[in-house]
């Protein structure tokens, strides 16, 4: 009880401290000449970057990156002149945007269940649309053929432990309802399934990626690029909140360019059998980012993992490679009717 008072304590501590802060900051910058302030805002941003480089390279909390983001926007603002911009009141979500945006996909023939895997959801105008595999919803090498999938929703932002499964159809009168794409290396491991807005509850919470997340804003992806994989390995996760769990990753290949000719790309990642159909993305680290609702890039859709032949499995660990296929696909995939 001790140790928990004193915890109390100093956090009001620091909570006065920053009230001291807010109040002297701008009275220093007040008094600063135009050049001055023009100096010192150079200095800031070199430093800000300097510190978030650091924060998204060790294990903050979403919060913390969120506070240092909105903090920074408001001296820059405050360095240029203005007057220090008002705070919008934050709709806070529970858990990060990104855990909202994916769902745990079962398949199932004439209701026995047969696999698990991953899906997100992407919007394309108000058309809502389940991303996953192709080979989730059919797979003919491994004479795996469903006739629908079911899927998981949320029904109370504040409860997350409020949940319901969403049963999809995968075929109407014996044709397949799910779009998939080829291109010139052959078939594309991606599909997606349209949801209904009448089969989603009417209290449904969510987030879906959009085509504004498939934009790199000026920030380009090389070689060794942190990134993040949210998944059900092999069915796991947060049972209790109906949650995915994330994968540490990053690009193993030339980003923009074809893998073997196929439109993919590899990362390096630990990943297991229920990841296909994640997606793959990266966290945008670009003043503002964090204010906005789902601050990720979606570069692509994780499919398998990839190995040798030749690997000896008594003297040679596996690759730890897998191959993620460029989520553009998903423009065309969702156009039209």
């Amino acid at each position: 009880m001790k140790n928990l008072q004193e915890a109390t304590e100093r956090i009001c501590e620091l909570k006065g401290s920053l009230v001291a802060l807010e109040a002297l900051v701008p009275a220093v910058v007040g008094s600063l000449s135009a050049d001055s302030r023009a100096r010192l805002m150079a200095m800031f941003d070199a430093n800000a970057e300097a510190a978030r480089t650091v924060l998204l390279h060790t294990d903050f909390s979403d919060v913390v990156l969120a506070s240092f983001e909105r903090d920074v926007a408001s001296n820059r603002a405050l360095l240029a002149g203005g007057l220090p911009p008002v705070r919008p009141p934050v709709q806070t979500l529970p858990a990060d945007a990104l855990m909202l945006t994916t769902t745990r996909v079962s398949t199932f023939v004439q209701g026995r269940v047969l696999t698990s895997a991953s899906g997100f959801f992407f919007r394309r105008g108000d058309r809502l649309f389940l991303v996953s595999n192709r080979h989730v919803f059919a797979d003919g090498d491994n004479a795996h053929f469903p006739d629908g999938v079911d899927i998981g929703i949320h029904t109370d932002l504040h409860d997350l432990t409020r949940h319901t499964m969403v049963s999809l159809p995968l075929y109407r009168n014996g044709v397949g309802l799910w779009r998939e794409a080829t291109d010139t290396g052959g078939l594309v491991d991606v599909a997606v399934l349209e949801v209904p807005q009448s089969v989603l509850p009417l209290n449904a919470v969510f987030q879906a990626f959009d085509s504004s997340h498939l934009e790199t804003q000026d920030q380009t992806v090389a070689i060794g690029d942190a990134l993040t994989i949210a998944g059900y390995p092999l069915g796991f996760h947060d049972t209790v909140h109906h949650l995915a769990v994330a994968r540490s990753a990053s690009v193993a290949s030339a980003y923009g360019i074809r893998f073997q000719r196929q439109g993919c790309f590899l990362t390096d990642a630990r990943t297991h059998r229920g990841s296909s159909g994640s997606p793959v993305v990266r966290r945008r680290t670009q003043p503002g980012a964090a204010s906005q609702a789902l601050p990720w890039q979606l570069l692509g859709i994780h499919s398998t993992r990839m190995d040798m032949r030749t690997r000896d499995h008594s003297q040679d660990e596996s690759l730890g490679l897998n191959c993620a296929w460029y989520a553009d696909v998903l423009m065309p995939l969702t156009a039209g009717h």
